[in-house]
């Protein structure tokens, strides 16, 4: 029987394998529906077998349905990274299997959480103080904020947003049996703010780097309609938040540090393992009037406001401690580098878009989304978007833009080079002949 030691080093030395290998595998995963569900065994297995055998299935079975998030060339909805600090700090979280149900039960955990959200807000340019913890999700995230807003305002029931707001605007205010109203954008698919009606409004949700196009919604005007209508401003930067680390972006988030909540996920842009969302508020006392509830069970001497007692969830993951050590192993030079890179990659690929005939930009650039179209029928692109997925040499996404289908490339993985973009370019190019 192998030991822990010899079954971790076979399992460490499984992912730096992979990682290593990482372009040699289609990017997007080629299996049918029910394909991995028919290989895997119909019931559990008798008789204890070894770890060996779990790493030869995840080979042979699990593998060709793996679509491959780290593959530098990823480019779908919003690339994501998984670096090697916060995956080796994943193992830790594990062995150490910390439930941060109050103070007393992890103090570690709490106290490196509210550290590192500190640094965090350091990086990010927002001012102190501001509370800080980390969900799983920056959907999560929206349901913490409207709990805590519609609490602060129980007669009104209605959220305000952008109509190209992200799905979890809406999935949260139907959680929690508010009424949405959405506001309509302007040619650069930003929130209009002076079409906003706040009347009886709880929250409006305001996006930095919305989903499809990644546009700005004027947060600082948006934060005086709110301010002086007494409502609750929530700002969705999960994807865009991490370009704030880099001062020349940070005119895109003019305002933000007047929300009442703010939304932002590592695990997106800032290379920690999913699941990492950071939430800001600069007023906790509210989320603490929407979510304390200490039953006898958990009542200690300690004079220590808990975690959970700002967000839903009572028990919580050591979290801190992948983004406390990606943010280390970093630093704010290496952050900045790797974000400035993939702007730059951005926008060379978007020239190579607009030079190219047959194709064209479809939105406005302002971080490392690109969306673009060729020129033609939504059918062909849609087209082309499968002829290019299909190969397995990268993966792309797309959105809707005045109802016009419209092709996404997004970059965001720490690995991606510009042989990468180079390699997307020429099979998009080589996807709209073939047609």
């Amino acid at each position: 029987m192998s030991t822990f030691r010899e079954d971790g080093a076979a399992a460490l030395d499984w992912v730096a394998s992979y990682l290593e290998d990482i372009r040699d595998y289609p990017v997007l995963s080629q299996v049918e529906p029910g394909e991995i569900r028919a290989a895997l065994p119909s019931a559990p297995p008798e008789q204890p077998e070894p770890f060996a055998a779990v790493l030869r299935d995840l080979d042979q079975i699990l593998m060709p349905g793996i679509t491959h998030w780290q593959s530098p060339r990823y480019f779908a909805y919003f690339a994501t990274t998984a670096a090697e600090p916060g995956i080796l700090a994943e193992l830790l979280i594990a062995g150490l299997n910390q439930v941060g149900i109050l103070w007393r039960a992890s103090p570690a955990l709490q106290e490196l959480e509210e550290v590192t959200l500190d640094w965090l807000r350091q990086l990010l340019g927002l001012p102190d103080p501001l509370h800080g913890h980390i969900e799983d999700t920056a959907s999560s995230g929206l349901i913490t904020a409207l709990t805590a807003a519609r609490a602060a305002a129980p007669d009104r029931k209605v959220v305000v947003c952008s109509e190209h707001t992200h799905s979890s605007t809406i999935k949260a205010a139907r959680l929690l049996e508010l009424e949405v109203r959405a506001t309509p954008v302007d040619a650069a698919y930003a929130l209009q703010a002076d079409a906003l009606d706040l009347s009886d409004a709880c929250a409006v949700v305001a996006t930095v780097g919305t989903t499809s196009s990644t546009a700005v919604d004027p947060v600082a005007a948006i934060a005086d309609r709110a301010e002086a209508a007494g409502t609750w401003l929530h700002v969705d930067a999960a994807y865009a938040g991490a370009a704030a680390v880099c001062p020349e972006f940070r005119h895109h988030f003019a305002g933000w540090e007047r929300a009442d909540s703010i939304g932002f996920n590592p695990h997106k842009w800032l290379f920690t393992p999913m699941d990492c969302s950071a939430f800001f508020c600069r007023r906790p006392d509210d989320l603490r009037r929407a979510f304390s509830l200490v039953p006898e069970y958990l009542r200690v001497n300690e004079d220590v406001v808990s975690l959970s007692e700002y967000a839903s969830p009572l028990g919580r993951r050591f979290r801190a401690l992948k983004l406390w050590a990606t943010l280390r192993c970093f630093g704010r030079d290496g952050l900045q580098e790797i974000i400035r890179e993939h702007v730059r990659l951005a926008e060379l690929f978007e020239q190579w878009v607009a030079d190219e005939p047959g194709w064209e930009l479809r939105a406005p650039r302002h971080f490392s989304l690109v969306c673009f179209r060729r020129i033609g029928g939504d059918a062909e692109n849609a087209a082309i978007m499968e002829r290019v997925n299909d190969s397995g040499q990268i993966f792309l996404s797309h959105t809707k833009l005045d109802d016009r289908f419209v092709l996404r490339l997004a970059i965001g993985n720490a690995r991606t080079s510009e042989a990468d973009v180079a390699l997307a370019w020429d099979v998009l190019r080589e996807a709209a002949t073939a047609g």
